[in-house]
């Protein structure tokens, strides 16, 4: 069960990780186009958001009263080590790269870690790896075009 529990988390803070940094970052990048307030928000979703969803995970282990509390545990800090370090890992491009290839290069970088995962998962499960990746880059891919329209709204009403 632990291995479970850690694979659980991990592929959590992956998934949570990839779309909600890169939601953050294009909404920030269309409505700011700064380097600062992107890096800001990058660390910010690392700490805040990271911290958040392991307590969400840990009450939601302890709410199914299925689970030893090492194992409640294991998902918690699997959770949280992963969300944190994986949402870090954006704050490269951003430090190479013109903001603007930054932001097409961790769109790269996180559809092609999602992809991967979602490919472990289906192969894990006996399912069809191809639907499964689809259906999840379709919705990660919906985040962002919506956080995209969300910042270049914001920036037009805050002028």
């Amino acid at each position: 069960m632990i291995k479970r529990s850690l694979r659980k988390g991990i592929s959590f803070g992956l998934t949570s990780g990839t779309i909600t940094t890169l939601g953050l970052m294009v909404g920030l990048h269309s409505g700011t186009h700064s380097r600062m307030v992107v890096i800001g928000g990058i660390l910010t979703i690392a700490v805040a958001d990271a911290f958040s969803d392991a307590l969400g995970i840990h009450i939601s282990a302890e709410s199914e009263n299925e689970c030893s509390p090492k194992e409640i545990w294991t998902v918690t800090l699997a959770t949280l080590f992963s969300k944190f370090l994986f949402a870090l890992t954006f704050i490269i491009p951003i430090l190479i790269f013109k903001l603007p290839v930054a932001i097409i290069v961790s769109l790269v970088w996180g559809m092609s870690v999602l992809a991967l995962l979602s490919y472990t998962i289906a192969r894990v499960r006996n399912e069809n790896p191809n639907k499964v990746i689809i259906e999840h880059l379709l919705i990660a891919c919906a985040v962002v075009i919506i956080t995209h329209f969300l910042g270049n709204w914001i920036s037009t009403i805050m002028v």
